[in-house]
């Protein structure tokens, strides 16, 4: 079954295993591009991982998506570069919510609005914020 099918059989909130999302998501960081092109998108809104406090705007259809880079200031990288081409572009990517070890919940398909570089107090860095609007 090819990616497009897999994903049209998902419901939103479905809880899938770590080798159902790897069909999509086939590697472990957050952020999943192939030349430059965001394929799809991990999570788990800082609660499993606190360097990626990604979390909901005014509503749950936008979220504030932390790019790639867990320590020190983060970088304009291939991932980070990927998530900009992505505003550009306007596709919608899958997006996974890391619920617990194998437990990932799929959230829908979203689409990245802007990115800025902004100072994080918490971790005291700058990091990309992303804004996702669901699709």
């Amino acid at each position: 079954m090819d990616n497009a099918a897999f994903l049209k059989n998902i419901k939103i909130g479905e809880v899938l295993s770590w080798a159902e999302v790897s069909e999509i998501h086939r590697i472990r960081n957050g952020i999943y591009q192939r030349n430059g092109r965001v394929v799809s998108l991990l999570t788990d809104f800082g609660k499993i991982n606190p360097c990626y406090p990604d979390f909901h705007g005014d509503t749950k259809n936008t979220i504030f998506y932390t790019g790639a880079g867990r320590r020190g200031d983060q970088k304009l990288d291939s991932f980070n570069r990927a998530m900009f081409n992505a505003v550009e572009s306007k596709h919608a990517v899958p997006l996974f919510n890391k619920q617990s070890v194998g437990r990932w919940e799929f959230l829908g398909f979203w689409t990245v609005e802007e990115g800025k570089y902004i100072y994080d107090e918490t971790a005291k860095r700058m990091i990309w914020k992303f804004k996702l609007v669901k699709s």
